[in-house]
């Protein structure tokens, strides 16, 4: 078992509250300690037959039954990779090459992470495949129906993500599993920003593949895991030696898989505490802001949707401009892949929103360190800053 303290670092006056989990997490205090002897004396290559390479490799051995646990699979199920984005770009390019003779047609939704989008569209114009991008309606959420109403003799891939990362909901997976096993067709998801927030099992949501990202669950960035159902087949994505099963090359990050095993072992250690946390202080950050600047447009699914997530269109006001103001909170517009526009989010505009309401979005998301004294400061500070722009002062 693995233990955290209760507190990350007691946040100096001069820091910003940090509202803003679904960009990025700190490190956990236990996951820098798993690191330190692999950056220092261990630090052997897993496929030496030294003391030391044997070190390594146990090591990334039990990272590897670490994640699995989590996501309820076996451990050689479990492929360490450098990103999210290398997760998604694996399951997607791996599947659509291995299985190209037997079509040329996938399947995914408007909403997804660039990683996803820009894969999609790269094996549409590069190399002849024809994909599906699926609507969503109000909330956020993909309509099983609209699923199997795409797929053709020629569907070799669904790809749709577990939880939206700018609005947080959660998609029907469970449901659409059940159609991609009906048409023996694989499926992924990005389940980046649900697991450590939700229970993630694999089984569960009948997927094929599934993505996993270190630094959205308190482990560093650079390190992912793609899972991988037995008996799929995946064209690989990196080639050289035949590290990781020989299905991705390189020499493993020892200190970083560590990381991520000891992250994926915390996350079910307090996910359920945690969750019900979230939920209150929430309801807190939304009652405390409508209390200061009247309704707001609440974004996304009202039940199924990740805990930790506020995703909200505040009238009168650009949210961008919001948080320009709110130097004492660090918050998003949405997704921290598209920081610094000023166009609203392609998110909300596929669950349409109208685009001038859009633009008032601030997401805000939770973490394991939030209190509700930093709510309250938070409310203050932003509410304070959209009557002023209000006003006009």
């Amino acid at each position: 078992m693995v233990h955290s303290p209760s507190t990350y670092v007691t946040r100096a006056s001069t820091r910003p509250i940090y509202l803003d989990y679904n960009a990025t997490t700190p490190l956990d205090p236990a996951v820098v300690a798993a690191m330190r002897p692999f950056f220092e004396q261990q630090f052997g290559n897993p496929s030496s037959g030294s003391e030391y390479g044997l070190t390594a490799r146990t090591a990334v051995a039990e990272a590897r039954a670490q994640v699995a646990t989590l996501l309820g699979c076996a451990p050689d199920e479990i492929v360490f990779t450098g990103s999210g984005s290398e997760s998604d770009n694996y399951a997607i390019k791996g599947i659509a090459f291995a299985r190209r003779a037997q079509g040329a047609h996938l399947i995914t939704s408007q909403i997804e992470h660039p990683a996803v989008l820009a894969t999609c569209r790269y094996l549409e114009e590069r190399h002849g495949f024809r994909v599906t991008y699926l609507p969503v309606d109000t909330s956020g959420m993909v309509a099983p129906v609209a699923v199997e109403a795409a797929i053709s003799a020629e569907t070799i891939l669904i790809s749709i993500m577990h939880a939206n990362n700018e609005v947080g909901t959660l998609e029907p997976i469970a449901e659409i599993g059940q159609i991609a096993r009906r048409h023996g067709i694989a499926l992924h998801t990005d389940a980046a920003q649900s697991v450590g927030k939700v229970p993630v099992q694999v089984d569960e949501l009948g997927v094929d593949l599934l993505t996993i990202v270190g630094h959205k669950l308190y482990a560093p960035k650079g390190i992912g895991a793609l899972y991988v159902r037995r008996r799929t087949t995946l064209d690989p994505l990196i080639h050289g030696a035949g590290h990781e099963g020989g299905r991705r090359a390189g020499t493993e990050n020892v200190p970083y898989i560590a990381a991520l095993g000891v992250a994926c072992a915390l996350a079910k250690e307090q996910m359920a505490g945690q969750a019900a946390r979230w939920r209150v202080l929430r309801a807190r950050l939304l009652a405390g802001l409508e209390a200061q600047v009247g309704p707001v447009q609440v974004n996304g699914h009202p039940e199924q949707r990740l805990p930790n997530t506020l995703n909200i269109c505040v009238p009168g006001v650009v949210g961008e401009e919001v948080l320009a103001r709110t130097l004492g909170v660090a918050a998003s517009t949405g997704s921290a892949c598209h920081a610094g526009r000023t166009e609203p989010s392609s998110v909300l505009l596929a669950m349409g929103v109208d685009p001038t309401v859009a633009l008032g979005a601030l997401r805000l998301s939770l973490g394991r360190w939030t209190t509700a004294d930093e709510i309250d400061e938070a409310v203050e500070a932003l509410g304070t800053a959209i009557l002023a722009l209000r006003n006009g002062t």
